[in-house]
């Protein structure tokens, strides 16, 4: 696996990971929480095993913490008084993106926390009440309070898909809660009246499920065979990854929430602006929709073989305005990245979170 380098401002240094190609199982275990302000020994960062993608398959016991309007299950590991790493997964995948990349960080000397989103496997609402949105900010708003319940003031985001999404909305909005970010596919805060504009035809193609998604029919399909439509869009945005059935059952389950359709269908019609959002979030949509810049220092990726929509590195470097680095990962490497390249990925948080 390569990578091609590009950078704007200060370019981050690069090291190298180097060990045993095993690693220790103690590292991968889930710990009590802490805080989140202790830095790493430089010892530890060069010291990172190899890992092979696939090495491990789950993240042991998941806790539940009680979060603005979720019971929020996440996966915590690595040192309960180190720097805070939140990793966010995307839509179709869960946090078993990110069961190779964990574990290194761990190693590394941080307290590492994987949540569930909202609509997908152990995380619950607290009120039958509560609007099943699916609008970005609404999620970004989530990770916050999770933040907030897990008493960590600052941490870095990284994230693929939907969670990179997410962590360039909280980069944006919430700087001060945000040490730095990595965010597959670069900058992605987008606005229902952007998301209005026609594109090129080939680019409307890429999207057809938004666009089914639209539909009732759609609606019914997805809950219908949401698993077999799940399946069919990691092999359309992978087209590389020869990923296993144990490998996408594993990730497969956090679909069965029981609001997971209603979050999912709500999100792409919201973007499309044929569904409305909750007006207590009005004023951060506003603020969206004015494309901010995000300051925090950044480090983008993107897989030379990634399959699903997304803009070339130079159409969103100017979104960037502190220090940044883009990584190309080589290997035919496709959408889900941290899974399918979680040596690079982790490397990369690790090179971002030392500035």
């Amino acid at each position: 696996m390569g990578t091609t380098k590009t950078s704007k401002g200060i370019n981050l240094h690069r090291r190298r990971f180097f060990g045993t190609a095993a690693m220790s199982i103690a590292a991968a275990q889930l710990i009590l929480s802490g805080s989140a302000d202790a830095e790493p020994s430089n010892a530890k960062l060069a010291e990172l095993p190899k890992i092979k993608p696939g090495t491990n398959t789950s993240f042991g016991t998941l806790k539940q913490i009680d979060a603005g309007v979720l019971k929020v299950g996440y996966a915590e590991t690595g040192d309960a008084n180190g720097p805070g790493v939140i990793l966010l997964h995307g839509w179709p995948y869960d946090i078993h993106s990110y069961v190779d990349v964990a574990p290194l960080l761990a190693h590394a000397g941080y307290r590492v926390i994987i949540p569930y989103l909202r609509g997908y496997g152990t995380t619950r609402f607290l009120s039958s009440e509560t609007v099943r949105s699916g609008q970005p900010s609404v999620v970004a708003v989530d990770i916050i309070a999770l933040m907030d319940a897990l008493k960590i003031d600052k941490a870095t985001v990284a994230g693929c898909d939907w969670g990179a999404r997410t962590a360039n909305i909280i980069a944006a909005l919430w700087p001060e809660r945000c040490k730095a970010m990595v965010s597959v596919s670069g900058y992605l805060i987008g606005n229902q009246e952007a998301g209005k504009m026609p594109l090129p035809p080939k680019a409307e193609l890429e999207w057809w499920y938004q666009f089914y998604f639209a539909t009732e029919r759609g609606r019914a399909g997805y809950e219908k065979y949401r698993r077999e439509f799940s399946k069919l869009i990691w092999q359309l945005a992978s087209p590389k990854w020869d990923f296993d059935d144990a490998t996408f059952d594993r990730s497969a389950a956090a679909f069965d929430n029981l609001d997971h359709v209603g979050i999912v269908i709500h999100n792409y019609r919201w973007r499309l602006g044929l569904a409305e959002g909750e007006g207590k979030y009005d004023e951060l949509e506003q603020r969206l929709a004015q494309a901010p810049v995000i300051t925090v220092p950044t480090v983008t990726l993107e897989g030379d073989a990634n399959g699903a929509p997304h803009s070339e590195p130079d159409v969103y470097a100017g979104k960037f305005s502190g220090r940044y680095e883009h990584r190309t990962i080589k290997g035919g490497i496709g959408h889900n990245l941290p899974q399918e390249a979680p040596q690079a990925f982790a490397e990369a948080v690790v090179d971002v979170a030392a500035l």
